[in-house]
């Protein structure tokens, strides 16, 4: 894929009248083949858009002792999909479904937590987030990145959260070329103003502004392959090609900070090149504020005709969990880049069917009767008559949620 060789010098302002920003004139550099050495990482965070906000939050929750804060732009509370692909689009997406509310995904949270699933919810507190969603976004709707804000505000998380923007759905930077209230590839507009310096801002608490001069660092291009479990990218719906850009100052051994950012649906390296990477305006704040970036790349496969990071289960029901196999991938790639081992993922073993009467899931606890009808506990999803002559297969996803297999 040929890289860009250079942007605008300056993006005109677009969008509830915001000042124009003064933007870079360099262009991401080209990718080098190469694999993911150490450095001298202080902390890590990571963000997202969309689907890649999701598995942000995912990540975040997951391995709170990994990642420090999240920014994220246009997504749901955790583990709002609840392993169905019908929920995720009709309840995490749209609203004509109900959803879980965030009091019930806050205390699945907590039951997952006690069980090792992911990590102690009390790392949370405290924890810096930063949300985004556009007015003009019709793809997630603002209720449900609502019920992110107050999942993460009730778990102790200090939050920020940018809802006023008339951004279409998508990443929004001062590099962007798409106008402030589209929502088309490559999902990245300008929207007059510089919501990226506001995440890292309030993650980081400060920082330099971005650089205006051609980037210093590398741009390497290296085998996902190496971090997938078994080996194999695709086989968990992973591009085999992920991306880290270094500046010269990481390079030569200064304290750095590492952010992860992960590209939403349609948006991957293999359909849209380097858009993000070189509009997203990261790298210019890398130069200037000792950050490396991370682009994990996801890509296409059954299931997930998109390429969208698996946010509702179609590659593993774990997806939210540390055992999830892309976050597994992903913290071993923060892993190399941060030296030391990486943290071991849970031996839980993959939820397993139980099929049963639904008089006998009733008596099991997994499923209750009302006026002759049997619906799964915790799912609520019908089962049909409440009998001995009616099965149904069930498997828990959480303590006390159950759901059809």
């Amino acid at each position: 894929m040929t890289v860009r060789q250079a942007l605008l010098a300056a993006v005109a302002a677009v969008g509830l009248g915001a000042a124009s920003v003064a933007v870079a004139t360099s262009a991401v550099p080209p990718p080098s083949q190469g694999t993911l050495q150490q450095y001298n990482v202080s902390s890590t965070y990571v963000s997202g858009l969309s689907s890649g906000g999701y598995l942000a939050n995912q990540l975040h929750v997951a391995y709170s002792s990994v990642f420090r804060g999240a920014g994220i732009f246009s997504a749901g509370a955790y583990d709002c999909a609840q392993d169905n692909l019908s929920t995720a689009l009709n309840a995490c997406m749209n609203t004509t479904s109900p959803r879980r509310t965030p009091a019930q995904l806050e205390q699945e949270t907590r039951d997952r937590a006690s069980a090792g699933a992911v990590d102690p919810v009390a790392n949370l507190a405290g924890s810096p987030v930063w949300l985004f969603h556009g007015t003009s976004d019709s793809t997630i709707a603002q209720p449900v990145m609502d019920d992110l804000a107050t999942y993460y505000r009730d778990l102790g998380a200090t939050v920020a959260y940018d809802s006023g923007t008339a951004s279409g759905h998508a990443w929004v930077s001062p590099l962007g070329k798409n106008p402030c209230s589209a929502t088309t590839s490559p999902y990245v507009n300008n929207c007059g103003g510089d919501p990226v310096g506001d995440m890292l801002a309030h993650l980081f608490g400060s920082v330099h502004p971005p650089s205006s001069a051609a980037l210093t660092g590398k741009l390497v291009q290296f085998d996902q392959n190496a971090y997938a479990p078994g080996g194999s990218a695709a086989a968990i719906s992973m591009g085999g090609d992920g991306f880290a850009y270094v500046p010269k100052t990481c390079q030569d051994g200064a304290s750095c900070r590492l952010m992860v950012t992960l590209h939403g649906c349609y948006q991957y390296f293999g359909l849209v090149g380097n858009a993000l990477m070189d509009q997203a305006y990261l790298n210019e704040y890398a130069d200037t504020n000792a950050m490396i970036v991370l682009y994990p790349q996801a890509t296409t496969m059954s299931g997930n005709p998109r390429g969208c990071w698996d946010w509702w289960g179609y590659q593993s029901a774990q997806y939210a969990q540390r055992s999830g196999p892309q976050l597994q991938a992903i913290v071993r790639m923060v892993a190399a880049l941060r030296g030391g081992s990486t943290p071991p993922p849970t031996t839980t073993p993959p939820p397993q069917c139980v099929t049963a009467s639904n008089y006998d899931h009733t008596v099991a606890l997994r499923a209750y009767a009302l006026w002759g009808l049997t619906y799964a506990a915790g799912s609520n999803q019908p089962l049909g008559l409440w009998n001995i002559a009616t099965f149904s297969s069930l498997r828990q996803t959480s303590p006390g949620y159950w759901v059809t297999c």
